[in-house]
C-alpha cells in the first residue's frame, strides 16, 4: 500500500541521514511526533476499526530529538589555548656512558647534633653481667642473675635440675627470716577411714632466732618434707617472747604444764651451760638460752613437754615490769 511505502521510505531516511530531517517536519521539536502519528496512520489502515482519537492525541508532548541535542551541547563548548607559560615540558636524554661515569653523588649533609640510630647487626654481645643490671633495672631484683635465695637461676645444669625440682614436683624454698628451724620428732600416724587406713606423716618443728624469741608447732601431711614445712609454718604463727637476764638465764624460776607433762626451770649461775632434755632442751637453745636448769616431769611426750616449756616460760617476767607494777626502783628488789 502507499502508506507502507512512505512509512519505511521515511524512516530509512530520518534514521540514516538526520540532516534530511528538516525537509520533511515543519519543526524539530515535532519531529518525532508526527513521525509517529503516520506511522499509526498507516497501521491503522489495514485494521477494521478505526479509531481517529488514538491516531494523534492532544495531550501529547513534544520529545526532543538526539539530534537537535548533540547540535545544541556541541554548540555550547568553547575551546582554550593553552599559553607557553602554563605548559612545561621535560626532556629526557637518552642514556649515555660519558655523561652518567662523569656523575658524582652529594648525599645531604647530616645537621649539627645528629646522632645515627645503633643497628642491631653491629656491636659485640652483651654481657651476662650486662644481662643481670638490664633485668634488674626493668624486673628488681628477683631476677638480677641470682635469686633472694642464692640459686643462680641462669645455671641449668644436672645439680640445679635436681635440687629445683625441675621435671618433677616443685621444691619449696625456705623462708628466711632471721629463724632457724629444729625438728623434734616425726612419726607416722595412721587414720582409719571407711574405705580404709590413710597413712601421714605428723611433724614437731622448733623456730627461734635465739635473741628471746621461739615458738613451736605441729603439722601432718602425706610425705615427710611437706610435713616440716607446715610444722615450720605453724611455729612461726605462735612465737613467744623469751625474759632472759643479760647473763642468759632466766629471771627467776618457773613451772609450767601441758595436759598430763609438766616442766621445771630454774636460772643457773654463768658457764652452767642447758642442763635438761629432750624437747625442753631444744626449745631453751633456740630461744637463746645459755644458762639454765629443766626437769621433765609426768610425761615423755615430746610435743606436750614443748608446749609446756612455753607455758612456764610465759608465767615469767623481767625486773623492770616487776618494779614497775609495784612502783619502786629496781634496786630496791634485791633488798
Amino acid at each position: 500500500p502507499p502508506n507502507t511505502i512512505f512509512f519505511s521510505v521515511y524512516t530509512n531516511l530520518v534514521l540514516d541521514k538526520p540532516q534530511l530531517h528538516s525537509r520533511f517536519l515543519p519543526h524539530p521539536k515535532t519531529s518525532i511526533s508526527m513521525a509517529t502519528a503516520s506511522a499509526l496512520s498507516s497501521l491503522s489502515s489495514l485494521s477494521l476499526h478505526t479509531r481517529t482519537s488514538s491516531l494523534v492525541s492532544s495531550s501529547t508532548k513534544p520529545i526532543v530529538s538526539f539530534s537537535s541535542f548533540l547540535n545544541r551541547r556541541v554548540s555550547s563548548l568553547t575551546l582554550v589555548k593553552a599559553s607557553n607559560e602554563q605548559a612545561e615540558t621535560i626532556f629526557f636524554e637518552d642514556e649515555n656512558p660519558e655523561i652518567t661515569a662523569n656523575v658524582v653523588f652529594d648525599p645531604p649533609i647530616a645537621p649539627e647534633g645528629f646522632v645515627a640510630p645503633p643497628y642491631f647487626d653491629e656491636g659485640s654481645d652483651e654481657t651476662e653481667e650486662e644481662i643481670a643490671t638490664a633485668f634488674e633495672e626493668l624486673y628488681g631484683p628477683a631476677y638480677s642473675g641470682e635469686s633472694m635465695l642464692g640459686k643462680d637461676i641462669y645455671v641449668m645444669d644436672s645439680k640445679f635440675k635436681k635440687s629445683s625440682g625441675i621435671g618433677g614436683k616443685p621444691k619449696k624454698d625456705k623462708i628466711r627470716d632471721g629463724f632457724e628451724e629444729r625438728v623434734v620428732q616425726v612419726r607416722r600416724v595412721t587414720k582409719v577411714v571407711k574405705g580404709g587406713k590413710q597413712l601421714k606423716f605428723r611433724a614437731i618443728v622448733v623456730v627461734g632466732d635465739k635473741q628471746g624469741n621461739v615458738g613451736v608447732g605441729c603439722a601432718k601431711a602425706k610425705e615427710v618434707v611437706a610435713a616440716v614445712q607446715k610444722s615450720a609454718i605453724d611455729a612461726r604463727r605462735n612465737i613467744v617472747q623469751v625474759p632472759m637476764t643479760k647473763y642468759s638465764t632466766f629471771p627467776h624460776r618457773s613451772e609450767g604444764d601441758y595436759g598430763a607433762a609438766k616442766v621445771m626451770l630454774r636460772p643457773a649461775s654463768p658457764g652452767t651451760g642447758v642442763i635438761a632434755g629432750g624437747a625442753v632442751r631444744i626449745v631453751l637453745e633456740m630461744a637463746g638460752v645459755e644458762n639454765a636448769l629443766g626437769k621433765q616431769l609426768g610425761s615423755n611426750n615430746a610435743l606436750n613437754n614443748a608446749r609446756a616449756t612455753l607455758a612456764a616460760v610465759q608465767q615469767m617476767r623481767q625486773f623492770r615490769d616487776v618494779a614497775q607494777e609495784r612502783g619502786i626502783p629496781m634496786e630496791e628488789l634485791w633488798k
